[in-house]
């Protein structure tokens, strides 16, 4: 089966051959799962675990913390974070 396919599958036939279908979605195809032939949800292979670690610092000098966000919080505004204030 080619990446990227989708069959429409109702849910009998799912539940009778899941093996058979997982096998396919392994291999990257999609699955729309249908109840009275109406498409219900989507069945698709996951991203496969990232070989190498996440890069850290992209965003690094794209903006700027400003001064302000340190100061604390309005009286009105934090009354909404305190229980019965």
């Amino acid at each position: 089966m080619a990446t990227g396919t989708k069959t429409k599958l109702n849910v009998h036939e799912a539940k009778t051959n899941l093996s058979k279908y997982l096998d396919r979605i392994e291999q990257g195809e999609s699955i729309l799962l249908c109840r009275r032939n109406k498409v219900i949800a989507e069945i698709k292979p996951v991203q496969g675990e990232r070989l190498e670690p996440r890069p850290i610092g992209l965003a690094k000098g794209a903006f700027a913390v400003p001064a302000e966000f340190f100061e604390p919080l309005p009286d009105d505004i934090l009354a909404h974070f305190i229980k019965n204030a």
